[in-house]
């Protein structure tokens, strides 16, 4: 059996910002649909990605903001940076995680589950795999992670 992950409903408070932010940030709008006052879907995809973002009124109840560490994997985390910053998108500098792994999943300020897991500046000293990150938030908080990834691990 295969299961695809296809889409993810992200809590938001104002559903036209949202839609302007994610077009303005390079995903491609796919649907944008009222039915009525109560329910509206807005959907968009990252380029390059298999996997969409819906929003929209009526859509869910969980707090807007409140989705953090979802990930957008690119093969030049140097190259997303400057289309994004380009794009007039606000995203931290490129860092790297202290430890063997990266703990910190927000788009700002993150708590690390464990001492010795803090950010440093920069890209990885080896630029390994996995292993360079920067983050973002949409206007409601919600926190996006870019990483790294030059070569997947196997069954990846």
């Amino acid at each position: 059996m295969n299961l695809k992950l296809e889409m993810i409903v992200l809590p938001v408070s104002d559903t036209d910002r949202a839609k302007a932010f994610y077009e303005k940030a390079g995903f491609r709008l796919d649907v944008d649909y009222t039915a009525s006052e109560e329910f509206r879907v807005v959907h968009l995809t990252p380029p390059g990605s298999e996997c969409s973002i819906i929003f929209g009124e009526g859509m869910t109840p969980i707090a807007p903001g409140s989705f953090q560490g979802l990930y957008l994997i690119v093969s030049d985390i140097e190259e997303a940076h400057a289309e994004l910053t380009g794009r007039g998108i606000e995203v931290s500098e490129i860092f790297h995680d202290a430890g063997p792994f990266f703990h910190g999943h927000g788009g700002g300020d993150v708590t690390h589950r464990k001492p010795g897991q803090e950010r440093l500046p920069g890209l990885h000293p080896e630029r390994a795999s996995y292993g360079s990150f920067l983050t973002f938030s949409d206007p409601d908080g919600n926190g996006w992670v870019l990483q790294e990834v030059s070569q997947r691990l196997p069954g990846r």
